[in-house]
């Protein structure tokens, strides 16, 4: 039978844990016994970390270096206790850590059983000191990598395992999760804690728990290709910043934006990146908007050498972020026979260019510092809007009803009175940039599923990003 955690533990409060330096030493302190069996057992575990002739093969050596030193080389885990005791408590956390859509197989599996933990605290004489030592060693580098898996993700682009390592003081630190963990009685609620508190994230945790908790074959196969997807879709979660009350989600697959603002999320379409100019995922944050953003062309120079380039080459006006509308602001789709038309009668049609990656940036643009040079952005062509598919862009993204969206941001930010100038902006095309006094976060992720009224949706993988994850967190032979 699969080792199961309780609903209880696995649905708990989430909290960030931050713990000051001294404040780890005194939780790994409070743990410490002045047993000569333990003293000796700690100077082992010093000895093996020290010995640069043979390397242990852990996944992160600072830290759990890091944490042994501020226990005083005093083992952490191999102590007396019973079957609820915190070394039980971390095996039976790592046996299921399919639960939370990670590997068994990155936990040291060979060097932690049961058996061997049953071994050491029932008959520590018949185990090696060097063997009690390096599965003391072994169990901390196991929580530490799982506590970084659930925080960061275990394929975080940003946050690369030596990168973690390597973070002294940082906002969030295994070394400080795990002893506070260890002054608690249980243990696993407060490791678990470290996973991101974003709603999207917490509905797909409850569901893949329904599914691992109605199975009952073995924990350490590999999951079903429904929970893979699912597994897949949170590790991308685990890599978007969670400390955010307020945001703007997009998501690209779903072709839909969330703003979390005070008491309520308010829903809009998107427009994204075509698969050969897709929109990236990222972590920003809107500092300013823009009306009237585009460059209206004067009329001669329209007529004069605008129009005729964009006759002679179907390029011309994408390549160079031309677009095209009638005296009534309407988008025209720069087809030959609207070509031919306006060149009956051009005085009826003007050009307005951005410099962004778009050739239409409608009435409005939301800016977000970030490398690719994209932005948020209103469009004339409502109507693609009613399109099911909606990867149409050259990578920006646009939103319906726009006014909206930008109405909903300066109240958030309370600057109601900025809204005057907004309007003013949007109904006589005047130019200007409206500043928000906070900025508003602004996460873009690439999310293949989602959970709608309990039920798992499956969404489009538009971009084919799915296999190559899935493939990097379990394994190309387990999935062939």
């Amino acid at each position: 039978m699969k080792p199961k955690l309780y609903k209880g533990i696995l649905l708990a409060g989430i909290t960030m844990l931050v713990l000051s330096v001294t404040g780890v030493k005194a939780a790994f302190a409070a743990n410490n016994s002045s047993n000569p069996a333990d003293t000796l057992l700690g100077k082992e575990i010093q000895r093996q970390l020290a010995n640069k002739d043979v390397e242990l093969q852990l996944y992160y050596p600072k830290s759990v270096t890091r944490v042994y030193a501020q226990a005083g080389f005093m083992p952490v885990w191999l102590k007396p206790q019973n079957y609820e005791g915190p070394a039980w408590q971390a095996l039976r956390l790592i046996d299921c850590v399919l639960q939370f859509g990670l590997s068994h197989a990155d936990y040291h599996p060979k060097e932690l059983t049961n058996g061997q933990l049953h071994n050491i605290l029932d008959t520590p004489k018949k185990v090696r000191l060097e063997q009690r030592a390096l599965f003391d060693i072994m169990l901390t580098d196991a929580i530490i990598n799982l506590i970084n898996n659930l925080h960061y993700g275990k394929l975080n682009p940003e946050y690369p395992a030596n990168k973690i390592d390597a973070l002294v003081d940082a906002g969030f630190m295994a070394d400080k999760t795990l002893a506070l963990a260890l002054l608690q009685k249980n243990l696993i609620t407060t490791i678990t804690s470290a996973q991101p508190t974003m709603p999207e994230y917490a509905e797909l945790r409850r569901k893949l728990y329904l599914l691992e908790g109605l199975r009952q074959n073995n924990c350490y196969e590999l999951p079903q290709a429904q929970e893979r997807k699912i597994a897949i879709n949170m590790e991308r979660l685990r890599w978007v910043n969670t400390d955010d009350k307020y945001y703007i989600h997009i998501n690209i697959p779903s072709y839909s934006l969330k703003l979390h603002i005070k008491d309520s999320t308010c829903n809009f379409k998107v427009i994204v990146g075509r698969p050969e100019t897709p929109t990236p995922t990222l972590q920003s944050a809107v500092t300013y908007l823009t009306t009237a953003p585009e460059w209206k062309v004067p009329a001669a120079m329209f007529a004069a050498t605008i129009l005729p380039n964009a006759i002679s080459d179907t390029a011309y006006l994408n390549n160079n972020h031309y677009g095209l509308y009638t005296k009534a602001g309407e988008f025209i789709e720069p087809t030959p026979a609207n070509l031919a038309k306006i060149k009956n009668s051009p005085a009826q049609y003007y050009a307005r260019q951005t410099i962004g990656c778009d050739n239409a940036l409608g009435l409005v643009v939301f800016r977000f510092d970030n490398v690719y040079k994209i932005y948020l952005h209103d469009t004339p062509q409502q109507s693609l809007f009613a399109k099911k598919n909606r990867a149409l862009s050259n990578g920006c993204i646009r939103i319906e009803q726009a006014r909206r969206f930008a109405t909903l941001l300066l109240k958030n930010d309370d600057s109601a009175d900025k809204i005057k100038a907004l309007d003013k902006g949007l109904n006589t095309y005047f130019k200007q940039n409206i500043y928000l006094k906070k900025p508003m976060p602004i996460k873009i992720t690439y999310l293949t599923c989602e959970i709608k009224d309990g039920e798992l949706i499956i969404l489009g993988d538009i971009y084919n990003l799915d296999n190559s994850l899935e493939m990097a967190l379990y394994g190309t032979d387990t999935l062939l």
